[in-house]
């Protein structure tokens, strides 16, 4: 199950085991977010004031693509039919249906696929990113994990984060949008949004050519003093 509450709570939960460490100053701890997980990022940032700098890379809000679909394309009655479906799902698995996976990505390609859909491929179906145990590899979330996510928006508090952020995007990144609407979103003084020239989504999983890694460096170096 993918979770809004749990997944950010996730963060926390990491936080939680860096305190008990005697090596680590507790007044000292950043964190880093990748696609989904920059905007639990961002969420668990407004949540846990322990939380004292954040990087956000290739980031994805999954409340919003999950309720609006991609650049909020879904329409107010397409949402509801899926509230309806998804819980006569649930209705079924409860009564002993066995659990529904979401659609994942396909086993081979066509070439048809929309862009973002190959680079994903290219990554999560190769040795770049494949697992056998992967959701992301083999299918997909539970399907009704879909419900929690399109009615608790993650971003609705990132408006009260005052701790530092940077938040990292690639210029072509199907995904870009975002990025540039939650750093728009954030008040605070010290927030910066970078954007990689060329790079689509899945570069900033792995192309350490690509990544800024002295860019988040420098950032939580200077951050977390």
């Amino acid at each position: 199950m993918a979770s809004p509450d749990i997944n950010t709570d996730d963060f926390s939960a990491a936080v939680d085991y860096l305190t008990t460490l005697p090596e680590v100053d507790e007044n000292k701890i950043g964190i880093v977010g990748i696609c989904g997980w920059g905007g639990f990022a961002l969420n668990a940032a407004a949540q846990d004031t322990r939380i004292k700098a954040t990087v956000t890379s290739t980031m994805y809000d999954m409340t919003r693509v999950s309720a609006k679909g991609y650049n909020d394309s879904v329409s107010a009655d397409d949402l509801y039919k899926m509230r309806e479906d998804l819980n006569a799902q649930r209705t079924k698995e409860a009564q002993g249906a066995p659990i529904a996976g979401a659609p994942g990505l396909p086993d081979k390609l066509t070439g048809e696929e929309p862009q973002f859909i190959q680079d994903y491929f290219n990554y999560y179906k190769t040795k770049l990113g494949f697992h056998p145990r992967s959701i992301n590899s083999n299918g997909h979330w539970n399907v009704t994990s879909a419900l929690s996510l399109i009615t608790q928006p993650i971003l609705a508090y990132a408006d009260t984060i005052k701790s530092p952020v940077l938040m990292i995007h690639g210029e072509k990144a199907h995904s870009r949008y975002f990025s540039e609407d939650a750093y728009q979103k954030l008040t605070g003084d010290n927030k910066e949004l970078m954007i990689i020239p060329g790079a689509n989504h899945t570069d900033l999983y792995y192309k350490t050519g690509v990544i800024p890694f002295d860019k988040m460096e420098q950032f939580f170096k200077t951050n977390l003093k």
